[in-house]
């Protein structure tokens, strides 16, 4: 195997587990008679896409020859390219395993490639090595469920480290609901144990002939059986992998959603202080059409840092901002945001109709909390514990216990659907959990549904069962359903905007996504900020591309478009180092900076001993957005495209604080304008070939 410093070792593939008497019936369960090792039988790796020089830019392939040909002896093969010779080890470079792990399931092969130095500070890793993997790997126009698209999970320098936040991960591939690309972070153990496996990104391609999960260890890759974990939810997968694999080992696993291919699936793993989850985009349904119920993580390597007294020198600088910028995140989760932003008027309620909600106090983070809290959960190794775990004490739902759902799920299964009742909410994010399902595709959709009906678009017929606005009990059938594909379920499990394309032709205007994802709880309207940041967001209606954060302020101007563009220029490049890092969202904005500054630069110098500056660290953001924006003009993405929803830029805010706030077309356009020129992208949104030169890309 490839080390991080560029030795090379004789190990061999990865030794099935030894299970044990104890582990038998777990055995059986997955029905794992002999793990399908994973070993390299040749130098055909067309399954997992093209080849382009590009990507290689110095890196060394490492696979595993045939017998015969040298039985157990590494082959390395050197890649040349028109391009100046770099070194091809990280040597000097801390805070990598500085391997990238392939493996195609389809036939079992796996093949790994080392971290080139200058791949690693020109993108950091986690969003940055996904979108550059990908870009290479997928070719233009591979629907989101055909063997050649692959999903790449993805670390960076700061996971496993000790600043704050630090244990998350990034999972990205091509779209099944948007059809472009689509990266989801997510945090728990997983992304912690994940590094240790030496592996910086694992890309997982082709199509299993059955049901199988794939373990990687620092040894490598495995595939095993997973027949007896078809069909189970994704807490069921969980425990019943970690009972063959051990506790030692993160599970990342799909539930029904995926399995059944719903647009908006999601994945999950439990951790026994933590859950986590990659919500958005459906990337579980892409994993669920190459027949992957899950994603093992084992290893014991431990992260080295360049620097460690500069950085515990940083960490203690930055120790009281961040505990003062998350007491309230610590005490009442992000549902605390429910009652500031229903008073400041943003709080999309009866979908979209209005911006304020009536009944908000009902569902809000501190009531919620009153009724509700049990016990505060965290990341591994993170003292904000944002998460809490709740127990209904009252009501249908009597003794549900289960994760607090968040403040985009109060929005999305609350307001969005004029539904006040909290324990409601509490069984929606349970169930979408279980199943697999993304809380804000599937709440928005059904606020579609809700608005459709109310029109005389669909009937109770349509639906098979009776269903309108805060009809809590009809949308938890209704999230049974769309996660089995069952009756009106299967065309819930398209998204908003196909179902709304099938149900009338005026259908689309009342759908609330940018770029068929639907948006979250931050107002496209009353945030002008979010108007730009959505319309040109690489995965459209994502609040994780511009920041709504800093358009919470006081003294920021909400309903001006001066000077927008810039601040959503800015945000993404904030959230592309982010993810690259990779950080949590939290940690980072309150204890670290709202944009790229210092204090990141000084954490990544102190890491991984480069001399980075702020100014290199943006440029960095500048180029993951510019690779994300190739990967999407690639597929056809184009000013056309960089639209906003109808409601958004044609009815302004009917009443409230926020009463007449919009984006109209013509404000929209000039916004783009201005955007596109401080991209250095032409009039229709391409990059140009200047720009990306300048770029190194």
């Amino acid at each position: 195997m490839l080390r991080p410093g560029g030795a090379y070792d004789h190990e061999g593939g990865a030794t099935p587990l030894d299970l044990g008497p104890a582990r038998d019936q777990a055995s059986d369960l997955l029905a794992a008679e002999d793990s399908a090792e994973v070993a390299d039988e040749g130098e055909d790796d067309r399954a997992l896409g093209p080849e382009p020089l590009e990507r290689h830019r110095g890196a060394a392939l490492v696979e595993h020859g045939e017998a015969g040909e040298g039985a157990g002896e590494q082959i390395v093969h050197e890649v040349h390219c028109n391009r100046p010779a770099i070194s091809l080890t990280m040597r000097d470079v801390r805070g990598y395993g500085g391997r990238i792990l392939y493996v195609d399931v389809t036939d079992g092969r796996s093949r790994i490639e080392a971290v080139s130095d200058e791949m690693a500070r020109g993108l950091l890793g986690g969003n940055g090595f996904a979108v550059r993997l990908l870009l290479d790997q997928v070719p233009a126009g591979t629907d989101a469920y055909d063997p050649a698209n692959a999903v790449a999970f993805a670390v960076g320098p700061i996971t496993d480290t000790t600043v704050p936040g630090n244990s998350r991960a990034c999972v990205a591939g091509k779209s099944p609901l948007t059809g472009l690309f689509f990266d989801s972070t997510f945090g728990g153990r997983f992304p912690a144990t994940m590094k240790r496996t030496g592996f910086d990104a694992i890309v997982i391609g082709g199509r299993a002939a059955e049901p199988v999960y794939v373990k990687v260890t620092e040894a490598g890759a495995e595939i095993k059986p997973a027949r007896g974990l078809w069909g189970k939810t994704t807490r069921d997968t969980v425990l019943a992998v970690q009972a063959v694999e051990g506790g030692d080992a993160d599970v990342m696993a799909i539930g029904p959603g995926g399995e059944r291919l719903v647009r908006f699936a999601a994945m999950g793993t439990y951790w026994k202080n933590r859950e986590a989850f990659a919500g958005r985009g459906g990337l579980a349904a892409v994993l669920g059409s190459k027949r992957v119920k899950a994603l093992v993580v084992a290893g014991a390597r431990k992260t080295e840092v360049a620097d460690p007294a500069a950085l515990k020198a940083l960490l203690e600088q930055q120790r009281e901002p961040l505990k003062t910028g998350t007491k309230a995140l610590s005490t009442y989760g992000t549902p605390v945001l429910v009652k500031p932003i229903n008073t400041l008027g943003a709080l999309g309620a009866y979908n979209l109709r209005r911006e304020v909600f009536a009944e908000a106090l009902a569902i809000s983070g501190e009531e919620m909390h009153a009724r509700f809290h049990d016990r505060h959960t965290t990341c591994l190794k993170c003292p904000v514990a944002c998460g809490k775990q709740y127990e209904v004490r009252e009501g249908e739902l009597t003794g549900l216990r289960a994760k607090m759902p968040e403040y985009e799920t109060i929005f999305a299964f609350g307001s969005m659907l004029g539904n006040a009742h909290p324990g409601s909410l509490v069984r929606a994010n349970d169930l979408c959990d279980l199943l697999g399902l993304d809380t804000i595709s599937m709440g928005v959709t059904l606020a579609f549904v809700c608005e459709a009906v109310e029109r005389g678009w669909l009937t109770e017929k349509d639906l098979g069962l009776p269903f309108g606005w805060g009809d809590w009990r009809g949308m938890l059938r209704l999230i049974e359903m769309t996660a089995m594909r069952e009756g009106f379920g299967d065309r819930l499990a398209e998204g908003a905007w196909r179902l709304a394309e099938s149900v009338h032709p005026e259908g689309t205007r009342l759908v609330y996504a940018v770029k068929r994802l639907e948006l979250p709880a931050h107002s496209a309207r009353a945030l002008k900020g979010m108007s730009i940041g959505y319309a040109t967001a690489t995965r459209g209606g994502s609040h994780h591309d511009t920041r709504p954060t800093p358009q919470y302020a006081q003294n920021f101007d909400r309903r001006s478009p001066d000077g927008k563009p810039e601040f959503a220029v800015k945000s993404q490049h904030f959230t592309a180092v982010d993810d690259s890092l990779v950080l949590c969202r939290f940690t980072s904005e309150r204890g670290f900076g709202l944009y790229v500054d210092e204090p990141y630069a000084r954490m990544v110098a102190a890491v991984t001993g480069w001399d980075m500056t702020a100014e290199e660290l943006e440029r960095v953001g500048e180029r993951v957005i510019n690779l994300e924006r190739l990967f999407n003009v690639r597929e056809g993405v184009r000013r056309q495209d960089d639209a906003l929803p109808w409601r958004v830029m044609h009815e302004p805010i009917p009443d409230g604080p926020s009463a007449g706030a919009y984006c109209p077309p013509e404000e929209l356009g000039l916004m783009l304008d201005r955007y596109y020129a401080l991209r250095g992208w032409d009039g229709d949104g391409v990059p140009t070939p200047a720009r990306l030169s300048a770029l190194g890309l």
